[in-house]
């Protein structure tokens, strides 16, 4: 087996920082979001949630979506 080192693509998606709890539908069943974590929507309209420390260390703002 060879082990490889890889980046993931940059392929921007939308997100936006929930304000009360909430829970999202994902491709891997119904996931549990707090006040305060992520919603990502990726390319094909699917939703997840991120906790706002992960979020903060892996996703970079780069536009407000108006």
């Amino acid at each position: 087996m060879k082990l490889y080192k890889v980046v993931k693509k940059n392929i921007p998606v939308e997100a936006y920082q929930t304000k009360k709890p909430l829970d999202i539908q994902t491709l891997e069943g119904v996931m549990h979001a707090n006040a305060g974590d992520w919603i990502i929507t990726g390319v094909e309209g699917e939703q997840w949630p991120v906790k706002k420390e992960i979020f903060e260390k892996t996703y970079s703002i780069i536009s407000e979506k108006r």
